[in-house]
């Protein structure tokens, strides 16, 4: 995984959802879509000064997982030495009080990413598992092709979604379940192309909560795919 991955990753999802992908970067894809996700943060391995990505930033020294692993191959992390004063305790604590980075486990092509278990091409995301092509995300779950999205699982193609499941072909979806082709879906259950709808379950066709034609359906969601990425 690497950038220009990731904006292939991006410009798929999107065709998905929308139909269509105007050209953008990476970092206008972040803060279009990602400007409120918690996401891993840029800081530096005190150990040899290369950049790394950590979940908090909050600790004041950090070792990527790699070199953590490396100390504890070549020297071990056991000191050797006696405590005679609190002092002594303070001063052995600085010295192995690391916090680690980077942290990916049974996953490949992972990279600006932490706390990340049993996935494939990941992009700067956070606390995610069992999933493929995540851009930006924290705590997806079974999941591929998601960006932006936080707190959801087992969806497909989706942009925003955040504390729901089961999503597909979606955007700005929050607090639902067994979404498809809808956006801007907010506490529903069981919607198939809706959009700008909330609270309501087993419906199709419907826009701010109204029942409509498929027909009339189609031409305003042109007009609000438009708006969406132009906006």
């Amino acid at each position: 995984m690497n950038d220009e991955i990731a904006l292939a990753v991006v410009q798929k999802i999107m065709v998905s959802i929308f139909g269509n992908c105007h050209d953008i970067l990476l970092d206008d894809i972040l803060n279009k879509y990602a400007f409120d996700i918690k996401l891993p943060e840029q800081v530096i391995d005190s150990t040899t000064g290369e950049v790394t990505w950590a979940a908090s930033t909050n600790p004041t020294k950090y070792i990527t997982e790699a070199n953590m692993e490396k100390i504890d191959n070549e020297e071990g992390w056991m000191k050797k030495k006696n405590i005679t004063s609190f002092d002594d305790i303070m001063n052995l604590w600085n010295d192995i009080n690391y916090r680690t980075t980077e942290r990916v486990y049974n996953s490949m092509e992972v990279i600006k990413s932490d706390t990340i278990y049993g996935c494939e091409k990941v992009y700067r995301s956070l606390d995610c598992r069992n999933s493929k092509n995540l851009i930006f995300c924290d705590g997806i779950g079974d999941s591929e092709y998601v960006l932006a999205s936080e707190r959801s699982g087992n969806s497909r193609f989706c942009i925003r979604v955040a504390d729901s499941a089961n999503c597909t072909n979606s955007y700005a979806v929050s607090c639902s379940n067994k979404v498809s082709n809808s956006f801007f879906i907010e506490d529903c259950s069981n919607v198939h192309e809706c959009i700008f709808c909330a609270h309501i379950a087993n419906k199709q066709y419907c826009i701010g909560n109204v029942q409509l034609e498929k027909e009339q359906y189609e031409i305003i969601k042109k007009e609000i795919i438009d708006w969406i990425l132009n906006n």
